[in-house]
Order: structure tokens, then C-alpha cells, then sequence
């Protein structure tokens, strides 16, 4: 089994096991979890999670990482529709437009990652997102590892994508019910 293999299988039960952890269990949410995670690792969820969705990106195995930890998430409204404004520019341009392949870049990103990751890591620096730095620090470091061969691998996935829309949608519409109220 490769690395990234088992990188894959280890990363999918422990995104299921922060799934069930969101659920309503109380006190008992984090324990939740961590049993979910055990299931999904031997009771087989995690290779069929791996097969259908593949191997998920650095930034949501650390997102699934803070959720069994009981830790509040940062990706907030703001961060979402980031991510979100991301996919929109990086999956288009993928199917759409051959000559600006963007995935394609993240094979020899060295040019990006000086000018576009460091002036994100400079923007959230200078509004103090310290957790969001680590986890572009350590997304990076799993880039350069060789875990991944794609920067944007290491970065973001669908399911990701996913995830911040639910979190951008949720909020939009909140915003819309409050001001139908007023």
C-alpha cells in the first residue's frame, strides 16, 4: 500500500468519524466520533469512502481534525465563500478551457506558491487568521513531503467544495430569513 494510500483510508475514516461527531449526541459527540472513526477504519466504511470520493485534501482532513477535538471550525461564512470563489475559478477552467489548465500548474507550482500562496499567507497574517496559516502551512508541507504530487490536491477536493457551500449557503440563508422577519 502506498503512502498515499494509506493516507487516504486513515483521512476518510477520520472525516466520517467527524460527520457523526456533528450530530446531536451531547456530551457524548467527541466519543462519537472517535468510535466512528474506528468503525470506518476497520469496519470497511473508510475504503469504500476512499473509492467513491477519493483521497480528500489536507485542509479538510485538519477541518475533520478540529471537529473530533471540539474545537470550533474556521471555516466561517467569510473563509466558505473563498473557497468557494476558488473551485468556481479552478473546476470551469478544468473542463471548460484547455490553454489555461490550472490544474496542471499545481505540478510546478513554484511561481504560485511565491506569489499567490504568499500573499495569502500575508493577508492572513494581517488579519490575525493564525489557524488558517497553520493549515496552509501544513497543506504546504504535505505539498512538498511529496504526499501529494498536485498542490491543488493537497489544498482543496470536492468535498470540500461541498462543504463550503453548505456552510456559505446556511448563512445566506439565515441572512434571508432575518430580513424576510423584519
Amino acid at each position: 500500500m502506498s503512502v498515499l494510500s494509506a493516507y487516504g483510508l486513515l483521512a476518510q475514516a477520520l472525516i466520517f468519524g467527524a460527520a457523526v461527531a456533528l450530530l446531536p449526541f451531547g456530551l457524548l459527540r467527541s466519543h462519537a466520533g472517535l468510535i466512528a472513526t474506528a468503525v470506518a477504519l476497520f469496519g470497511g466504511i473508510a475504503p469504500i469512502l476512499h473509492g467513491l470520493l477519493g483521497t480528500p485534501s489536507l485542509t479538510l482532513l485538519q477541518l475533520a481534525l478540529l471537529q473530533l477535538a471540539n474545537r470550533p471550525s474556521p471555516l466561517k461564512t467569510g473563509p466558505a465563500l473563498a473557497l468557494l470563489g476558488l473551485a468556481v475559478l479552478f473546476y470551469p477552467l478544468l473542463l471548460a478551457w484547455e490553454w489555461l489548465d490550472l490544474y496542471a500548474i499545481g505540478y510546478q507550482p513554484w511561481p504560485l506558491l511565491a506569489a499567490a500562496l504568499a500573499l495569502l499567507a500575508a493577508v492572513l497574517w494581517r488579519r490575525r487568521q493564525d489557524l488558517w496559516l497553520v493549515i496552509l502551512a501544513v497543506d504546504l508541507a504535505g505539498y512538498a513531503s511529496g504526499l501529494f504530487v498536485n498542490l491543488w490536491d493537497a489544498l482543496l477536493d470536492p468535498l470540500l467544495v461541498l462543504l463550503a457551500a453548505l456552510v456559505a449557503g446556511r448563512a445566506l440563508l439565515r441572512r434571508f430569513i432575518v430580513a424576510k422577519s423584519h
